[in-house]
């Protein structure tokens, strides 16, 4: 008799496979020069991670640089404004250097270390990777190259000088769109040319395997953390958790935990723009298809011919043409909702939360609390929505006021 095989449902800790695949999605498209370092890479870090040592120094950089556990915050005049849900926050803007981006840099870099790597460069757009990258480099006394777009440096001066700061040489990326992308291409050139004394610090959930996965595991804290605070806050899991989502770095890491939760809805919110228009917004799944983009295949915003499309998001760290393969895994299977918020709606989100909880957020995760003013009236006052304040907004306050002075000349 013939054998019929039958699919199993993966377990959300065997993915990705052996191959860095979520489903279709994943992968390794790299140059050949690449290869064999990614896998160098991916075995030194199933050691680390295997290895309890690692695990202490890791832990106790948490705790004592970066400033973990981050506060659970219930947002009362917030909720009481919108009306509907109990809003909370968590607050890994508290982190040290602004953002959820540390909790990453910090394992990146130790692993760096452990590999003999003195030499460590990183892409950024918003700035918080560079930063957290710069000061981890700093406190390691590891050299530290930042690509930045030239854009994103005019409008995230502020960061160019922390990086600066802290010893990191900061590069100007004047290709292209002059944003993320093309930061990444050049620091991909660089890790080609270099790549036996030099370890690359990628800070989102994207590119070739193992970044994917790594930048997932060394994010899941933020969830792990958050199971355990609202179950003391509540009593019980909430019903939904937003995150802001560009690459997916804190989404991911902050739903990992709850993906085996059915009653928990788990939303993520990509850039609007000025509207789903070609060129106009970094909404991958509205008008992204699937593509190959930087090492992995996912969701990318191309047009017909497979040329890149010009993205624009009012926050530098959501302006990127391709999403995280996993966040793109769990879509297909329905596990991840997603949204997306204007860049109007955004600043509007941005100036309800200073003037209601004197909280600045980034106008990354801006949009996600964009996206609770619209759902939380929907639910009933028992109802509870976990937002991932991801980062907090100083970096943004000159770029916020000019936007919304514009606006108000406009009007």
């Amino acid at each position: 008799m013939a054998q019929v095989e039958v699919e199993s449902k993966p377990s959300r800790h065997s993915l990705p496979d052996a191959t860095g695949h979520f489903g279709p999605y994943g992968g390794m498209y790299v140059p050949e020069t690449l290869v064999t370092p990614l896998f160098e890479l991916a075995e030194a870090y199933r050691e680390a991670w295997e290895d309890p040592a690692f695990h202490r120094e890791l832990d106790l950089q948490l705790k004592t640089y970066a400033g973990r556990p981050t506060e659970l915050y219930f947002a009362e005049r917030l909720t009481r404004h919108l009306g509907g849900a109990r809003v909370y926050f968590k607050r890994e803007d508290l982190l040290h250097t602004g953002a959820h981006k540390i909790n990453n840099a910090l394992g990146q870099a130790l692993l760096a270390k452990r590999m003999g790597k003195k030499r460590i460069i990183a892409e950024t757009g918003a700035g918080q990777h560079g930063i957290a990258t710069a000061s981890v480099c700093a406190k390691l006394g590891l050299e530290c190259i930042i690509y930045m777009g030239a854009v994103d440096m005019e409008r995230q001066a502020l960061n160019v000088y922390r990086m600066r700061l802290s010893g990191a040489e900061v590069r100007g990326v004047d290709a292209g769109q002059k944003t993320l992308k093309e930061a990444i291409n050049e620091a991909i050139r660089d890790w080609v040319t270099h790549v036996r004394s030099t370890h690359y610090v990628l800070g989102s959930a994207l590119g070739a395997h193992p970044y994917p996965m790594m930048v997932r595991n060394f994010h899941k804290v933020i969830g792990e953390e958050t199971r355990l605070q609202i179950m003391e806050a509540e009593g019980r899991l909430p019903d939904e958790m937003v995150a802001c989502i560009g690459g997916g770095s804190n989404a991911i890491g902050f739903f990992f935990d709850f993906l085996d939760d059915p009653g928990v809805r788990l939303t993520g919110v990509e850039a609007g723009g000025y509207g789903i228009a070609p060129g106009k917004h970094a909404a991958r799944f509205e008008g992204g298809k699937l593509g190959v983009l930087q090492g992995c295949k996912t969701f990318i915003l191309q047009n017909p011919d497979g040329q890149i499309d010009v993205t624009h998001s009012v926050s530098a760290g959501l302006d990127y043409a391709a999403i995280g393969p996993e966040h793109a895994y769990y879509r297909d299977r329905k596990r991840i909702d997603f949204a997306y918020a204007t860049d109007e709606e955004t600043l509007e989100a941005f100036r309800m939360c200073a003037r209601m909880e004197g909280i600045i957020p980034a106008l990354e995760s801006a949009h996600a609390l964009a996206c609770v003013a619209k759902r939380a009236p929907r639910l009933p006052s028992d109802s509870v929505i976990v937002v991932n304040l991801s980062g907090r907004g100083d970096k943004d306050v000159q770029e916020a006021a000019r936007l919304m002075d514009a606006v108000e000349q406009a009007r």
